[in-house]
């Protein structure tokens, strides 16, 4: 199987929560109890897909290796979701006479056992003891790493920006750098309130002017810029999370963006200013920051509690000294390259300077209070690997939606029956 090495964004196979969770969820022993009741035959089946069987033991497994890496979200809805996914790329893939070899099957294992800093005898061990099988990490491999390489031969000679595309997300179209002036409107969103945030972030997008949509970012938004209609300062494009340049720079002034998921939230954006100014814009390589996590979510007690810690930190290195003796999992300090940042982090962090804080996000489904603090930016010095890296995130974001469209499809037009 080749790899494209002119394409260097993350492969789709490897999630970031597999990428940033599996050391510390392994290390910790988790284990998961919640096995079906009554499923007395675990190879009786438990979904068809296209006359295809998903049996309820493959149903457990993936739920238990979901759990033990601390996948967001309920481990048997997860599983069920993925693994009707699968059924639909392995058609695919059989249609496509994609076929991997055992040796590109284990290359890739390695890869996910070393995202968690493990050998992956060490990996496959570690998963044994919480009841997971190596056939199921297999399995999950192969279907991954195919589908990643059928989607590349299908998708990324569409994906990849124009140099044009790329001088404009670089902000170096003309003589100087782009500045924006945006407007956010962010709301939480959960399995109680999906229906309501449609409803609502539908009305707002139909909004016009600049006032209705201060108005409503004021009343309605969770940011911290409610209390400014949702407004945000003039900042350098190139300090926007990568895969939201793309979507600023496609607005013409007073323009509302189409409504932008983000974890556990759902984001409008109004253009109010683009203007060039004098001097290169700044870019970086890497974002270093702290994410501390307090359960409650967004109760008055947690917001205290989380008030206290902001109190308590000056730099991310007072973290460390904060989560002493709790579980390793309240706790994360990374670097990451902008693309990489999860949307809604990369959005808080562009808003902040070195040892700021903030504690607008949440994860857990809206359970967990997120206190996230900026530690520094690494300073990008050289231009080629700049345009290569604002490439690649635009390649990225766009891949990322054509193969979300395209499974979209296949499900649609797919015979699901789920005993």
């Amino acid at each position: 199987m080749q790899q494209d090495v002119n394409t260097r964004f993350p492969a789709p196979f490897l999630s970031r929560a597999l990428k940033t969770a599996a050391a510390l969820a392994l290390a910790a022993g988790l284990a998961w109890s919640g096995l079906p009741a009554g499923a007395q035959n675990l190879f009786a089946p438990a979904i068809t897909v296209n006359d295809q069987v998903i049996t309820r033991y493959e149903l457990e497994q993936r739920a238990r290796f979901q759990a033990a890496l601390r996948v967001p979200g309920d481990p048997l809805e997860t599983a069920r979701e993925e693994l009707i996914n699968d059924r639909l790329k392995l058609q695919v893939l059989k249609q496509a006479g994609i076929e991997l070899t055992e040796e590109d099957i284990t290359a890739g294992m390695e890869e996910l056992a070393g995202r968690a800093n493990l050998s992956l005898n060490d990996f496959l061990t570690a998963l044994q003891q919480q009841g997971v099988a190596p056939q199921t990490l297999r399995d999950f491999t192969k279907v991954g790493l195919g589908w990643r390489e059928y989607t590349r031969a299908r998708f990324l000679s569409r994906a990849r920006p124009t140099p044009e595309e790329i001088d404009r997300a670089m902000g170096t179209a003309g003589s100087g750098s782009v500045q924006v002036l945006l407007s956010e409107f962010i709301v939480p969103v959960n399995d109680q309130n999906a229906a309501q945030v449609e409803e609502l972030v539908e009305q707002v997008a139909q909004l016009k002017g600049y006032d209705s949509f201060s108005a409503a970012a004021a009343q309605y938004s969770a940011a911290g810029s409610r209390s400014d209609g949702g407004r945000l300062p003039w900042m350098p494009l190139t300090k926007l999370p990568p895969q939201l340049q793309e979507v600023v720079l496609a607005l013409q002034p007073g323009e509302i963006s189409e409504p932008l998921p983000l974890q556990g939230a759902v984001a409008l954006f109004q253009m109010r200013g683009l203007r060039e100014v004098e001097g290169a814009a700044p870019r970086y390589t890497a974002i270093e920051y702290a994410t501390y996590f307090l359960p409650g979510g967004r109760t008055p007690e947690t917001l205290a509690a989380a008030q206290q810690v902001v109190n308590s930190v000056d730099t991310c290195e007072d973290f460390y000294g904060l989560a002493q003796g709790q579980d390793p999992s309240v706790l994360a300090v990374e670097s990451l390259p902008p693309s990489e940042i999860p949307s809604d982090i990369a959005l808080e962090l562009s808003k902040l300077d070195p040892n700021e804080t903030s504690t607008a996000l949440t994860r857990n489904n809206g359970q967990t209070l997120m206190v996230l603090m900026l530690c520094g930016r690494t300073a990008d010095l050289g231009e080629g690997a700049s345009r290569e890296t604002v490439a690649n995130a635009l390649a990225a974001q766009r891949m990322t939606s054509l193969v979300d469209s395209y499974l979209e499809q296949l499900r649609a037009d797919a015979r699901i029956d789920t005993k």
